[in-house]
């Protein structure tokens, strides 16, 4: 089981989360947050941190953003398991699902 970052983070990205977790597994993407499935260890401090409340247990994902769990998992299908987001920075793509989503925010 892991978290999963949903449709409230996308065009977001506060970036609470990052500063919470105790073993750097939410990289950046190029328009969303990505949770590592591996690299979680499932203590939920992330959870609570994020201000547009976009961060569920697996098992808690609502219906509606059900497909985040995959483009979560399958965001890493390229970059494996590199052991932390910091060693990466921002990742200059996105899963394709979340891609071709239309703008969810203002630009700030």
């Amino acid at each position: 089981m892991t978290y999963v970052i949903a449709q409230p983070c996308v065009d977001v990205k506060d970036k609470a989360c990052i500063e919470e977790c105790p073993v750097d597994c939410i990289y950046e993407g190029q328009r969303s947050l990505y949770i590592h499935p591996d690299e979680c260890v499932d203590c939920g401090a992330c959870e609570p941190v994020c201000p547009v409340e976009a961060i569920f247990y697996e098992d808690d994902t609502p219906e509606e953003w059900k497909d985040y769990y995959k483009a979560n998992v399958e965001f890493f299908d390229d970059l494996g398991s590199p052991g932390g987001a910091s060693k990466l920075g921002l990742i200059e793509r996105d899963h394709p699902f979340i891609a071709a989503l239309p703008p969810q925010a203002e630009a700030e």
